[in-house]
């Protein structure tokens, strides 16, 4: 499971047999959630548990870390 990164709290994470589209999941403070990119922004596709605000800051840190988050999606799926 490779870890992205950890951040307020969640941890930003794929899947070692992902599928595209390109996409994040992040756990934590008891919730989940799962972010798709679409276009040019990460759009949510599942969330339990997570409160809006922290929603928010999620939205926040994937629209910051974006091209982080898919090079790094991009190197560990291309030596797959």
């Amino acid at each position: 499971m490779p870890e992205v990164f950890r951040l307020f709290g969640f941890t930003y994470f794929f899947f070692s047999r992902e599928h595209k589209p390109i996409h994040v999941h992040i756990e934590g403070a008891e919730g989940y959630a799962v972010y798709e990119l679409e276009g040019e922004d990460f759009v949510q596709r599942y969330s339990r548990g997570i409160k809006a605000g922290d929603l928010r800051r999620i939205e926040n840190v994937l629209k910051e870390n974006k091209d982080m988050i898919t090079e790094t999606w991009e190197a560990y799926f291309k030596r797959r």
